[in-house]
């Protein structure tokens, strides 16, 4: 449930207020078809409870919302739907494009002529930059809970 007052449209589908073409149910996610699918059988890995960001997003429920994508992604191989890979793709943050500021991934099937286009202009970093990157990036997760561990 989406406690800031404004409408999520994930959080309707998981009170049922919204219809939702359902795949997978269980105590922790919803797995939906995507009414604007990328190919067919976009499916979308959803929390049951809100949580705008992975910084608001509880470690076992992100775990288990990983455990679940792979499971789709596994079914839809097997489902007989075009699939000759899948793409698992998660947007935190309205600059990573992220559309319903409510935790969700996105397991989509690919195939060869799919027209999906992921364009980015990637150059190679030279390794002093990509080291003073990953000091401060190790600094700063000095600072955040350690992952529970099984």
């Amino acid at each position: 449930m989406d406690t800031s007052g404004d409408p999520c449209v994930f959080c309707d589908v998981v009170e049922g207020r919204t219809e939702a073409s359902v795949a997978f149910r269980d105590d922790v996610v919803i797995v939906i078809m995507n009414g604007n699918p990328v190919n067919p059988g976009h499916a979308v890995v959803v929390s049951r409870t809100h949580a705008s960001g992975l910084e608001d997003l509880d470690d076992e429920v992100g775990a288990h919302m990983w455990c679940v994508a792979r499971r789709v992604a596994r079914g839809l191989r097997r489902c007989g739907l075009r699939c000759e890979g899948v793409n698992v793709w998660l947007g935190d943050g309205e600059a990573a494009l992220q559309e319903v500021f409510h935790t969700h991934i996105h397991v989509f099937p690919r195939f060869e002529g799919d027209n999906v286009v992921f364009d980015a202009d990637c150059e190679p970093r030279n390794r002093r930059l990509l080291d003073q990157e990953a000091l401060v990036l190790k600094e700063a997760m000095k600072s955040i809970a350690p992952i529970a561990t099984p």
